[in-house]
């Protein structure tokens, strides 16, 4: 199990980029899934963390209850997915853009 989950950490962003570059609205699709995604992960993040004050209840096993949901395990996975796969648009694309020209030179 844990050499899937390097696995997929790995080949998941690299067809994600692969995707994108064959067919663009698949750019699109890939940023609402995070948007939605973080809505979604954020919610259940702060709706069980208001539960747990409201019922004065701060013991480790009901904050950590909230792991055993599994939409909120699956839109986690994906916004990390998501931000491996923008780090590798950024390595490329910026690799592409000169940052510094020696013919260049400011005056003093």
């Amino acid at each position: 199990m844990d050499s899937f989950l390097v696995l997929a950490s790995i080949v998941f962003p690299i067809s994600m980029f692969i995707l994108q570059k064959f067919w663009m609205k698949f750019r699109l699709i890939f940023n609402i899934g995070a948007i939605i995604s973080t809505l979604i992960f954020g919610n259940i993040a702060s709706l069980s963390i208001l539960e747990i004050i409201k019922n004065k209840s701060v013991f480790m096993t009901n904050i950590h209850a909230v792991f055993l949901n599994p939409l909120f395990l699956f839109t986690g996975a994906y916004i990390g997915i998501y931000i491996l796969y923008q780090l590798l648009i950024l390595t490329i694309f910026s690799s592409f853009i000169p940052t510094y020209n020696p013919t260049d030179k400011k005056k003093s």
